[in-house]
């Protein structure tokens, strides 16, 4: 008989958690500089219209959105017509100009003359109303216009 007795073996050894806060910390820093936050509620219906030949927009420039369709599910109080909607209200075409100047107003001057206009106009929108938006952005010098589009068969338009 011996006096000292083997030990059995005890499994496996604990798994080390000294480094897990840190790759906890490193996940959620990922994700907030990864994370591009929505500028914008829709409140109307924005279904694009289909093109086959699209470019897509260099991010590089300032880019203003203006959407134009109908009022979408909860703001039906705001009529069936098509409506513009700049930021995140509803406005008329008049309020065009005073929104173009406020978004130059928020730029560095020398970004200015690169601002970029992107309409995302529904495609059951009528013509009409685009048209006035497109006289009011003339009248404040702001003549880089984009017209949204989603990718697909331009015959799909006339469903």
């Amino acid at each position: 008989m011996s006096k000292f007795k083997k030990k059995k073996d005890g499994g496996l050894a604990p798994i080390n958690t000294a480094s897990l806060p840190d790759i906890v910390f490193m996940l959620l820093f990922f994700f907030m500089v990864a994370t591009e936050m929505r500028l914008d509620t829709l409140m109307i219906k924005n279904t694009l219209p289909n093109a086959d030949q699209i470019e897509k927009l260099e991010k590089k420039n300032p880019v203003s959105f203006i959407f134009i369709g109908k009022p979408s599910s909860g703001y039906e109080k705001y009529g069936t017509e098509a409506r513009i909607q700049l930021n995140d209200k509803f406005a008329e075409v008049k309020d065009i100009a005073s929104f173009i100047n406020e978004e130059r107003a928020l730029l560095r001057e020398e970004l200015i003359p690169f601002l970029t206009v992107a309409l995302k106009v529904d495609k059951e929108a009528n013509m009409g109303i685009v048209g006035d938006v497109k006289q009011e952005l003339r009248k404040v010098n702001a003549l880089k216009i984009n017209y949204m589009v989603a990718p697909g068969d331009v015959s799909n338009n006339l469903k």
